[in-house]
């Protein structure tokens, strides 16, 4: 039986509607993917200005720190030298001297451990004599580079002194010149420097020996060289500066200053120089020697003869001395002569009544600026004393001071003098005053 059943519409499978839901994922993810982009895009703009701003940073701290370090860099001396040698050395150590080994019996001292905590007990004076002797070589640099024929010793002298000064720091008896500055011509040996007003004037035929000593605390360093714009003048100059090395050389703990001597006198006078025309053998001056040094003392006792014989002495761990030699085309003995212009305090002196009141305040403004160091008259009117020469006869003939005459050959000879200062450490010997020019 067939029934009459209604028309059933079937609804066709849209397969479009796949495809619109299809579409709609892919948006989804477009869209997904430009945010992720967009926020890693965002990410390196954000790391970009993180690295920007942390180079900046570094940058900044890299020109802090070579701020930093040009603000350690140690300055360099100028030319004409004004700053104070401490400052060129901030560690506050200064360069050792030339240093020799003992020999012969004292070898054993170089690796005695005993002998080097002897030596780092002594530092702080080692310390102290090393700076004074950097003053040295800087100022005497300085002064070889300016002396000419034509200046007047009396700038000679006081430009090597303001030199001196500022170099070292001058403060009292703590710091500053050791002795006035000997710049003795030609038969003068020693122990002559222009008092005021004296119009004394390098000429080129002049042999000048030019002395001058530095202390830091007391510890001197005493040293001197010769000029001579004459080359005719080279092998007198080379007789004295052999003979001295000599001296040093020989120089030891335990050694009698008698040996050194003889050695010296043996260098020296293997030498002659010819001036003028005329042969010159040359002489050690016998009664002029090196020295012991102490503190305050620039004459500590001991005596370096620059001759055969003499003191049989012998030197000791410790010690300082001033090795100095004297040749001279003369008859090589000195004698006093001419205006007195050095003064000392005698070391040992007590207490002496004196009547004169001038006398007793130059003493006392003496105590209080030299002490025991040698002074000379340019000293005196530097600070300030007038009409003082009476006052200090009165401290000469009470035994006081002692006056230090000019030390003359015969007139018309040549001495040459060239002179360090040795330190006997306990391990080894230290030439303290050695440069680069002598």
């Amino acid at each position: 039986m067939a029934s009459e059943n209604p028309e059933v519409v079937v609804a066709p499978v849209v397969k479009n509607g796949g495809a619109e839901s299809s579409n709609g994922k892919e948006k989804l993810l477009e869209t997904e993917l430009s945010k992720k982009l967009e926020i890693s895009e965002d990410v390196k703009e954000e790391n970009e200005e993180e690295e920007g701003t942390k180079a900046e940073a570094s940058t900044k701290k890299k020109k802090k720190k070579n701020k930093s370090k040009r603000k350690k860099e140690v300055p360099q001396q100028t030319d004409p030298p004004s700053i104070p040698v401490a400052e060129l050395f901030p560690s506050g150590e200064f360069p050792e001297g030339e240093i020799q080994q003992y020999k012969d019996d004292n070898l054993w001292r170089t690796t005695s451990e005993e002998k080097r905590d002897l030596e780092r007990l002594e530092k702080p004076i080692y310390n102290s004599a090393r700076q004074a002797a950097e003053v040295h070589r800087q100022v005497r640099k300085y002064v070889r580079s300016i002396v000419k024929p034509g200046m007047l010793m009396t700038d000679i002298c006081e430009t090597l002194e303001d030199t001196v000064r500022k170099l070292i720091s001058e403060n009292g008896l703590q710091a500053g010149i050791a002795f006035p500055t000997g710049c003795s011509l030609n038969w003068v040996a020693a122990h002559w420097t222009p008092n005021s007003g004296d119009k004394t004037v390098l000429q080129y035929d002049d042999v000048m020996k030019l002395d001058f000593g530095t202390h830091i605390d007391g510890h001197i360093i005493d040293c001197a060289f010769t000029v001579a714009f004459n080359p005719m003048f080279d092998p007198l100059l080379a007789a004295s500066r052999e003979a001295t090395y000599t001296g040093i050389k020989e120089a030891g703990i335990d050694v009698r200053l008698s040996d050194i001597g003889a050695a010296i006198q043996e260098v020296m006078e293997s030498y002659e120089v010819e001036i003028n025309g005329k042969v010159f053998p040359v002489k050690s001056i016998r009664n002029l020697n090196g020295h012991s040094i102490g503190p305050y003392q620039i004459h500590a006792g001991k005596s370096v003869p620059i001759v055969k014989g003499g003191e049989q002495t012998k030197m000791e761990e410790g010690e300082f001395y001033a090795i100095e030699t004297f040749g001279s085309t003369g008859k090589g003995l000195v004698r006093e002569d001419l205006e007195c212009s050095h003064y000392m305090k005698n070391f040992d002196v007590g207490h002496v009544p004196l009547r004169v009141p001038r006398a007793k305040q130059l003493l006392a403004t003496i105590n209080k600026n030299f002490s025991t160091l040698a002074f000379c008259r340019r000293y005196l009117d530097r600070i300030g004393e007038t009409k003082y020469l009476m006052a200090l006869k009165n401290l000469c003939d009470a035994g006081i001071v002692q006056p230090y005459p000019p030390l003359c050959d015969v007139k018309g000879s040549y001495v040459s003098q060239f002179e360090h200062t040795i330190l006997l450490r306990p391990t080894c010997k230290e030439v303290i005053s050695k440069g680069d020019d002598y």
